[in-house]
């Protein structure tokens, strides 16, 4: 019987493996997109436990890389660091980190018998669903990155996800390896209640960086122990920074790596805490410092995470701002930059969350304040619009060229037409309308 039980078992990996892989090359040959997400579907359909058999076959073990931001270009990052050692890697690089995303990923590295030849298998997954992950898959490594809001219609206040994530995590055997954000004081919290877990810390040393007031998008000021209001050393973006409670004697936990030492891969501070979670998180795993250093310079973005683009001659940089911690930080790089013209594009379909009152809590008074040419697009472009104006403290707008064009084709032609030829057009848009706007730059769908 048990024979018998193995033998249907593998004829419907098999066969889920092939009908994946004829979804797959069916969808790229139409040009229809980077099938990222529907072969794994239909695969689920056909064996249900794809996703557990798949991650048993991975060598050294699955990488499990969660949070709000930061996870795909974390994810690339560390599987740089990994193929440069030489390592075989299985990585969900378009994004697409539910389940199905997952299977599919995993599936592009398998033969037509679903055998999975790999050393190691990086996983970004969504954070609301990293529990339902951990019930089937025991990883190598869990990299938590941050908890900030992000599609409250979907998914919840970040206190809900990190009580979901430490009851799951708790569970794991002690040879799991957790990488915690030091600077996040729920993540830091979540990691200093692991008892049976190696726990690894992450975090900035740059008082410089500090910002000069706390910003509209914070998320989690108090503590996460007793519920007082931390005091804050220093905060370097919405709730993340230096602290400690006064009240019960929480204090963030010291990273292991000092980040006044090393370089970031891209611009903008919150890329500085991508580079130290993945290199803290390679570090986990054995790579030599070395390595890791030689893997920054080389370092490309992954799409819509800053990518740089030349378009009819001009430059442009596409950095995706999905939620309100996200687009400040992209802010502050337009604004720190000489550059005078950005598109932002709002859109409220599913992967952007349809909840976009999100955007009364993004600093824009930054942007009307520095002046030059802003375009708004997007399903909610007067939403949008109607922010940027109310971001005005005077009625002197004589500063600033705002321009709402409700076609997003339209409002690229208009943007670039407003960049000068030694200047880069920077476009902030949220996720589902950074993909339309690649297309349209690019010709060619990513998902």
């Amino acid at each position: 019987m048990g024979k018998k039980i193995q033998f249907v078992e593998q004829l419907r990996l098999c066969l889920a493996v092939l009908v994946a892989k004829s979804v797959t090359l069916i969808v790229r040959s139409l040009r229809l997109g980077a099938a990222s997400v529907l072969p794994g579907f239909i695969a689920s359909r056909i064996e249900p436990h794809l996703l557990q058999l798949l991650t048993q076959q991975v060598k050294n073990g699955v990488i499990l890389v969660a949070g709000t931001n930061g996870k795909t270009t974390t994810s690339l990052f560390l599987r740089e660091i990994l193929q440069r050692k030489g390592y075989r890697v299985a990585h969900n690089s378009t994004g697409a980190n539910l389940e199905n995303g997952l299977i599919a990923a995993l599936m592009e590295s398998t033969d037509l018998l679903g055998k999975l030849d790999v050393d190691y298998a990086i996983l970004e997954v969504d954070e609301n669903i990293l529990p339902r992950v951990l019930a089937v898959i025991q990883p190598r490594l869990i990299l938590c990155l941050n908890l900030f809001r992000d599609q409250l219609d979907r998914y919840g206040e970040v206190d809900t996800i990190s009580k979901r994530w430490q009851r799951a995590i708790a569970t794991l055997p002690p040879k799991t390896i957790i990488v915690a954000n030091a600077d996040d004081p729920t993540i830091c919290y979540l990691g200093q209640q692991l008892s049976q877990q190696q726990v690894l810390f992450f975090g900035l040393n740059e008082p410089q960086h500090y910002l000069e007031q706390i910003p509209h998008a914070v998320d989690s000021i108090y503590c996460p122990r007793c519920g007082h209001a931390l005091n804050y050393k220093g905060i370097y973006l919405s709730h993340m920074g230096e602290y400690n409670c006064r009240s019960c004697g929480f204090t963030r936990s010291e990273p292991i790596l000092n980040s006044r030492h090393w370089p970031q891969i891209l611009i903008g501070l919150y890329n500085k805490y991508n580079t130290l979670a993945a290199a803290t998180a390679a570090m986990g795993l054995g790579i030599d410092e070395a390595t890791i250093r030689e893997t920054i310079p080389s370092f490309q973005p992954a799409f819509g995470r800053a990518e740089k683009l030349q378009i009819h001659g001009k430059q442009v940089r596409i950095l995706l701002s999905k939620n309100p911690v996200g687009i400040n930080e992209t802010i502050r790089v337009v604004t720190q930059s000489t550059d005078k013209t950005t598109l932002l594009v709002l859109n409220d379909r599913t992967p952007d969350g349809t909840d976009v009152s999100w955007i009364w809590d993004v600093d824009t008074e930054k942007l009307v304040e520095r002046g030059g040419t802003l375009v708004v697009s997007g399903d909610r472009v007067y939403d949008m619009a109607l922010r940027l104006r109310y971001s005005a403290k005077s009625e002197d707008l004589s500063h600033l060229n705002l321009i709402v064009e409700e076609d997003l084709r339209q409002a690229i032609t208009t943007a670039l037409e407003h960049t000068p030829d030694n200047e880069t057009l920077h476009i902030l848009p949220t996720y589902s309308a950074m993909l339309e706007v690649r297309e349209v730059l690019t010709g060619r769908k990513i998902l």
